[in-house]
């Protein structure tokens, strides 16, 4: 399966501009859907993040901390989990843009007092 600009779009807008294209087709061709691609590099950010210290502090010259890095992975991780955004590639159907209800409200007349 070939990735098509509007998928290679989504990605570099969910991963970020600096994303190598050719790894993303490589895992496009594996995973076949886009969202799957995007799920798989959040997942190896966050992992490489988890392995590192969280916060690094030395007394008096610097501070750095990773920990809002960290949440923000995995909101995003969860977004995408969810559906959200919709992917150019997803099946039709699946995203909330699709999805229409019907419901059936019943009237019934209160007896007079």
């Amino acid at each position: 399966m070939a990735l098509t600009a509007s998928v290679q779009a989504w990605l570099l807008s969910q991963l970020g501009p600096d994303t190598p294209l050719a790894d993303l087709e490589t895992r496009y061709t594996r995973l076949g859907t886009a969202r799957a691609v995007a799920l798989e590099v959040l997942n190896e950010r966050l992992s490489t993040l988890l392995q590192q210290p969280a916060t690094v502090n030395v007394s008096g010259v610097v501070g750095v901390g990773f920990g809002e890095n960290i949440k923000a992975l995995e909101r995003k991780i969860a977004l995408l989990e969810s559906g959200q955004p919709p992917a150019p590639d997803d099946p039709p159907g699946t995203g909330d843009t699709d999805a229409f209800e019907l419901g059936v409200i019943r009237l019934v007349e209160r007896p007079r007092r």
